[in-house]
């Protein structure tokens, strides 16, 4: 059996994660990749500072709300 000793400022910080090395190998390969970022136009940028003053104020419609409007039966 192998004795690891653990700094206790490690501990502190809550930096320690300890699994076992199949269960790490099983993550590293289901790793999804990194989400680029979407560079937004001045027109879309304005549109969603639009969408979320309207959110925040309320004024909105949830699904069920647009399906009647649309008069969507599904």
């Amino acid at each position: 059996m192998n004795l690891i000793t653990i700094p206790r400022q490690t501990i502190a910080k809550d930096d320690l994660v300890v699994i076992p090395r199949k269960e790490y190998e099983t993550l590293l390969r289901f790793q999804t990749p990194m989400i680029k970022e979407v560079v937004m136009t001045k027109q879309q940028k304005s549109a969603l500072q639009r969408a979320r003053k309207n959110l925040a104020q309320g004024r909105y419609l949830s699904i069920h709300e647009l399906k009647r409007k649309l008069e969507i039966t599904s």
